[in-house]
């Protein structure tokens, strides 16, 4: 950690130098709890170096902080609707908010869209009437400097296994997951420019968007910003060429280059970690990161006790001034590589009068909210991370955003059954892109592309049906038939003069009206379901005991043939998530998450057959629907508590010993120590059902359940 002690004081500097070096001798003055006694003795920047950042962030802190600026406005006190955009990476959700904000792709780039992952922030609109504002939240300097480490290390490893120079610089300066990609910021090391003779060789993961005739000319935006100042690209370029450099000498010491001893790539990494020049490499580009907070003249910062910022926030009535000030932490556009901030920031809120020309020009009281993209594999869907799946709950309206070419993989499929075992069924909404190009011999009319693309739902469809039961199945499908649409060429401005442009613009009128009707929540009744609480309790033990079984294999601490082995690099990083507190997955790695989700499929499916019910039961699918999916949705709302208690809080101490393990045999024994000492003792299961032991993990989620019941008046017998 670097930190000033904020004195010019040279004498009050030593007193400090000694007290800090007196907190470090004495292991009584390292719990937070030390810290009201150290306040007495102490001098108040020690004591505030010292401490702050020993407690872990309060889960939506973030959230909090953007709320305290510009709170959002809700269904009950402003008749807005929250609608949440979920999909694949690249399916066009963003695309669809551009769409209904009217911001045009070229000229004001707000969201950013591109082929490869673009949203890994939280981004809230507002539809407001007023002038445009925003604030922006940043992931922590420990979170940023977790991701540089682990960068530094991968591209060490890199190194040793003798790659290329530029994919040793792509391994330091773009992270493997690509939320922190920090070539956005300290910028890409532009190629030479070939002979005018030559053929030109593009490479086909290239980001940089290539000239074409359709291109247009560059507007004020596309230019080099003007309110940016103390950017130096060609230092940034030499510093991670020195960088570079630098960690060559590393590997070489640490026995990773061919004229030394072969070494682990653990091994590696754990010198590399304990390495002060390692760390010097690390806070050089640390330093040139913070050089573009202050490079920033627009807008305020408000920045924590170690000076890192927490806030940015802006106004203006000016949309161009706004929008251009604001892409600087939204933006992925190539040309402004080295001056933007956009991996830096966890979330967004922006407010404005946004109104689409196809509209009839009254502001719809909307918030949109978008978020990092679902992911493309089975790995990537195995479970929505723990604050979309709370935002899920929170939201009138969640808007499944899908690629009508290829709709209903891997990802969008687990997302609807999450959101339906959540008893959230009544707010899922179905956006179909890329419309136009469903095309085939027969595929004569718009009715035979639109039976086609509803067509490929039945897979998912029959799945639900043979996991949940045919009334799970059914309200899934009456979602589909009546809460659809169905969008063409939306990547382009939408004209009434255009047939796929007419088309769009009647769907996304559709859009709204559903929206709009999302709040409506139908009659509950007078009957009421009983359940079996051993039949309740069964199903959370099954739930439990899959988690175990997919962990074990995940941990390669027991066999699971339909379960990967994940790479021990990837555990070591969740390792120090939980170990810091900062958050409860690292990239696709979820056990909070997944834990929730298979309880979740587990009891819904015992919430499928109540044993009576009292007063007369529902007549219908539907009516079963709505009484059944008000008590998993209050069910679902209480897993969360549990779960990061006993995965997250309680072995906190045991997350940091498994991080810690190092040297011959670390990856094994780490690995052991999670499924014992974390998922062993924490999510436990009796053997007996009966047994009354409130400690077990299985009456925790029981005495949540059974608060559930008695919040919706389910009775439990």
């Amino acid at each position: 950690m670097r930190r000033s002690l904020g004195t010019t004081d040279s004498h009050r500097a030593e007193r400090m130098e000694e007290q800090l070096n007196e907190l470090l001798a004495d292991d009584g003055w390292l719990h937070p709890s030390a810290r009201e006694f150290a306040e007495g003795t102490f001098d108040a920047n020690v004591i505030s170096a010292f401490y702050d950042g020993t407690e872990p962030p309060a889960p939506g802190a973030s959230k909090a902080l953007r709320e305290a600026h510009l709170p959002l406005p809700t269904l009950e006190a402003d008749d807005y609707r929250r609608v949440l955009m979920i999909g694949t990476t690249g399916a066009g959700k963003t695309t669809v908010i551009r769409q209904i904000l009217g911001t045009d792709p070229d000229r004001d780039r707000f969201p950013s869209t591109s082929t490869a992952k673009t949203t890994v922030a939280d981004t809230e609109i507002i539809v407001a009437d007023g002038p445009y504002s925003a604030v922006v939240t940043f992931f922590s300097s420990e979170e940023v400097t977790d991701h540089l480490i682990e960068c530094g290390v991968k591209a060490a490893l890199s190194i040793r296994r003798g790659a290329a120079e530029h994919d040793v610089r792509s391994a330091l300066l773009d992270h493997e997951n690509q939320r922190f990609r920090f070539s956005y910021i300290l910028g890409r090391k532009q190629k030479p420019k070939p002979p005018p003779a030559a053929k030109l060789d593009f490479d086909e993961f290239d980001e940089f968007e290539l000239p074409s005739a359709t291109t247009p000319k560059p507007t004020r935006f596309d230019a080099e910003p003007t309110h940016l100042d103390g950017v130096d690209l060609d230092e940034s370029s030499r510093l991670i060429d020195s960088a570079i450099s630098a960690l060559k000498f590393l590997v070489a010491r640490h026995g990773g280059a061919e004229e030394s001893e072969y070494v682990e790539d653990e091994e590696l990494d754990t010198a590399l970690r304990d390495d002060d020049m390692f760390h010097s490499i690390i806070d050089s580009l640390l330093e040139d990161i913070e050089k573009r907070f202050t490079a920033q003249r627009i807008g305020v910062f408000e920045k924590n006790d170690v000076g890192w910022p927490q806030t940015w926030q802006f106004a203006s009535a000016d949309r161009s001034a706004f929008l251009q000030a604001v892409n600087r932490f939204t933006s992925n556009y190539a040309p402004l590589f080295g001056h933007l901030l956009t991996p830096l920031v966890d979330g967004i809120r922006v407010a404005g009068p946004f109104l689409p020309e196809w509209a009839d020009g009254e502001l719809p009281k909307l918030v949109l909210i978008d978020g990092e993209g679902l992911g493309h594999t089975a790995r990537s869907s195995a479970a929505l991370p723990t604050e979309v799946a709370t935002t899920i709950n929170e939201v009138d309206a969640v808007l499944l955003v899908d690629n009508a070419q290829q709709p209903m993989q891997a990802a969008p499929a687990a997302a609807i059954r999450s959101i339906l075992t959540s008893g959230n069924v009544e707010k899922l909404v179905f956006c179909f892109t890329h419309f136009e190009e469903v095309q085939g011999d027969n595929l004569t009319s718009i009715r035979d592309r639109a039976h086609h693309v509803l067509a490929s739902v039945d897979n998912v469809l029959s799945t639900i049906r043979q996991d949940f039961g045919p009334r799970a199945e059914q309200s899934v499908r009456d979602r589909l038939d009546n809460n659809r649409v169905l969008l063409s060429s939306i990547d382009q401005p939408l004209r009434k003069s255009t047939d796929n442009g007419k088309w769009s613009i009647s769907q996304f009128q559709r859009l709204l009206a559903i929206i709009e009707r999302s709040a409506e929540r139908p009659d509950l009744g007078p009957a009421k379901p009983v359940y079996d609480k051993a039949s309740l309790s069964a199903a959370i033990e099954t739930g439990t005991r899959q988690f175990h079984h997919r962990w074990g294999g995940l941990l390669g601490t027991a066999e699971a043939e339909d379960v990967e082995k994940e790479h021990w690099s990837r555990i070591k990083a969740l390792t120090k998530r939980f170990a810091e507190g900062i958050a409860d997955q690292y990239d696709t790695l979820r056990p909070n998450a997944e834990l929730r989700e298979l309880l979740k499929d587990d009891i819904y499916k015992a919430l499928e057959r109540p044993g009576k019910w009292i007063g007369n039961p529902p007549e219908s699918m539907e009516d079963q629907t709505v009484v059944i999916d008000q008590f998993s949705n209050a069910i679902a709302k209480r897993l969360e508590q549990p779960i990061r208690e006993r995965l997250s809080e309680v072995p906190r101490s045991d997350w940091q010993i498994s991080y810690a393990y190092s040297g011959n045999g670390s990856t094994g024994k780490r690995a052991q120590h999670i499924s014992d000492s974390i998922f062993g003792k924490n999510v436990t299961v009796p053997e007996d059902l009966a047994s009354t032991d409130p400690s077990t993990f299985l009456h925790v989620v029981i005495a949540a359940v059974e608060e559930a019941a008695a919040e919706v008046g389910v009775h439990l017998v």
